[in-house]
């Protein structure tokens, strides 16, 4: 099952950049994509890449071939869903992104039987380098699920799920780690720095050797785990640097997990 049009609600910074991933790879042409955006600023930077755009959900004509993206916060989602009802009616998909927002709040606002599917992606989605990661509703046929799937295949890699409760955690992970490795490429770069390196040179080591680590990582064969013990020679410098970091470091990045899978859960009730 394909989708004829594609209606994205909402395109601020990830709405945008999934929509020019789809534009670029080639998944979807301008003519089928129409935008729904109240910014006036955010409409035009869409209207830039060649799509229709609407200033209000009255702009696009509901149709049962579509397949309608909900690209909008959490705590606005069912006040904006509620205006595509009549897409809901007509037989449209829906797709949203808003973190911790269930299913079942989502059929409250557009109707029970209505064909909805979660996505938690995350901001290297800009650079089709993302983790897309979706639960589909019980209306939802198998066709249009991998219909969505191969869509967003051009946002990175796409893993699907099927128990709903997960979708905290994978927010957690996924949806919120990118911030957790930019935060320690800020700190490595600090630390660089005041152990003596200009600014500047600390900003690149920190950045490439995470982004040279993370590539490695990726086209191994071998484990994280492996992967660090290859690297850690006894009583090196190594070795040195992870005595201080192994414990605390796990520890925090448990407790930062759970913090952001429990705020997942607030912000879905």
């Amino acid at each position: 099952m394909t989708h004829s049009k594609v209606i994205l609600v909402g395109c601020g910074n990830m709405g945008f950049a999934m929509l020019k991933g789809w534009l670029d790879s080639g998944k979807l042409t301008t003519r089928q994509v129409e935008v729904v955006e109240p910014s006036d600023a955010l409409r035009e930077r869409a209207a830039g890449l060649g799509v229709s755009v609407h200033a209000s959900a009255q702009g696009p004509a509901p149709s049962g071939d579509a397949l309608v993206i909900l690209a909008v916060k959490p705590q606005v989602i069912a006040k904006v869903a509620a205006e595509y009802r009549a897409f809901a009616q007509a037989g449209a998909t829906f797709l949203s992104i808003a973190a911790g927002t269930p299913v079942s709040a989502l059929e409250a606002a557009l109707g029970d039987g209505t064909a909805i599917i979660r996505c938690m992606p995350n901001t290297p989605a800009a650079i089709g380098k993302g983790m897309m990661v979706l639960y589909a509703g019980g209306s939802v046929s198998t066709e249009a699920v991998s219909a969505v799937e191969e869509l967003l295949a051009a946002n990175g890699m796409v893993e699907t799920i099927r128990d709903e409760e997960l979708m905290h955690a994978v927010t957690a992970v996924s949806g919120s780690g990118p911030a957790y490795l930019f935060h320690f490429i800020e700190c490595l770069a600090a630390a660089g720095e005041k152990a003596g390196l200009p600014s500047a040179t600390a900003a690149k080591l920190a950045m490439q050797t995470a982004y040279g680590a993370a590539s490695l990582a990726a086209a191994s064969n071998d484990t994280p785990t492996r992967l660090r013990e290859q690297v850690t020679s006894p009583n090196g410098t190594t070795a040195a640097a992870l005595d201080v970091l192994m414990g605390p470091m796990g520890e925090l990045v448990n407790e930062a997990v759970e913090a952001a899978r429990k705020r997942s859960e607030e912000l879905g009730r």
